[in-house]
């Protein structure tokens, strides 16, 4: 048995849309093998939804890689790490390409996606599936890969450690900071009309878990979006309000609907109300350690 088909094997996938994620879920861990063989932990740390997933067991599939510097630097150049990207996945059998993305002008966000062909992959991974023949012939398995390189200050990381594709390490926010991430995200992401129910599932997460929440590098967020003035203190009490009035503005049908691709238990979503999200913000804890920087 071939490492990749140890990996995927673990997923016990049944449909070709379970086939797909789980490609792409063992994607990202061969991507982050193949970082870690280069300088860039020493300078990024790996945050978001499939670093919780990965590192804390969160039982949804999460699309894109998401990194931060560890300090801010607008001259950062990605595309040093595009090839080992591309050696390690080649060593495992797969032919993928990493290519640039044009990043936006004042955005604080540097973009690459990591392509490869649907069919070419399947067949090299099933070769006796009939799911290849289903496949459009140019559709493509992308997985996004992005830096943030003017993160707000106060976050903290550690090292964790995976043994497969090998045994590798990576450096990744802490579960506080991780935490104050997606509140930020629930509070400030701009959904317009499409609700990101997938924000509200982590933010359930985060709370069963019992994560506190890194305050001080979540008011750093939320000054850097200007979603509050730079003269306010961050509080709990706050914090909760702030929540509060937002759940009252979430259409919880559409939040539903964009999460359901990405999870296998949907009776999870039944509770999904303001008040049901109002209750359990009640029990939010907060971290209010300072951090080395």
């Amino acid at each position: 048995m071939t490492i990749i088909e140890q990996m995927i094997n673990k997923y016990n996938p049944i449909t070709f849309g379970d086939k797909k994620n789980a490609i792409k879920e063992v994607l990202q861990e061969v991507v982050l093998a193949g970082l870690s063989k280069t300088d860039f932990f020493n300078h990024a740390a790996f945050y978001g939804g499939t670093a919780l997933r990965i590192f804390y067991g969160m039982d949804r599939f999460s699309e894109d890689l998401d990194f931060t510097l560890l300090v801010a630097d607008d001259d950062f150049d990605m595309r040093k790490y595009f090839k080992p990207i591309s050696d390690v996945v080649s060593s495992i059998g797969l032919n993928f390409e990493v290519s640039k993305k044009g990043k936006t002008l004042h955005s604080n966000i540097d973009s690459a996606f990591i392509k490869g062909n649907t069919k070419e992959t399947i067949i090299t991974i099933y070769p006796n599936s009939v799911d290849a023949s289903r496949i459009i012939h140019n559709e493509k398995i992308i997985i996004k890969f992005e830096i943030d390189v003017n993160p707000p200050l106060y976050a903290k990381t550690e090292i964790k450690f995976r043994l497969l594709p090998f045994p590798y390490q990576v450096r990744v926010y802490d579960k506080t900071s991780l935490f104050a991430g997606k509140i930020h995200a629930v509070i400030a992401r701009s959904w317009k009309n499409r609700i990101k129910g997938r924000d509200l599932y982590d933010y359930v997460y985060y709370l069963s878990l019992e994560a506190k929440v890194n305050l001080k590098h979540l008011e750093a967020r939320l000054k850097q979006t200007k979603t509050i003035d730079e003269n306010i203190k961050l509080s709990k009490d706050f914090l909760i309000n702030i929540l509060e009035k937002r759940f009252d503005e979430i259409d919880y049908d559409i939040a539903k609907s964009d999460v359901r691709p990405f999870i296998k238990d949907q009776a999870t979503l039944d509770l999904w109300s303001n008040n049901f999200f109002k209750s359990i913000t009640e029990q939010i804890k907060v971290d209010l350690e300072e951090t080395n920087d």
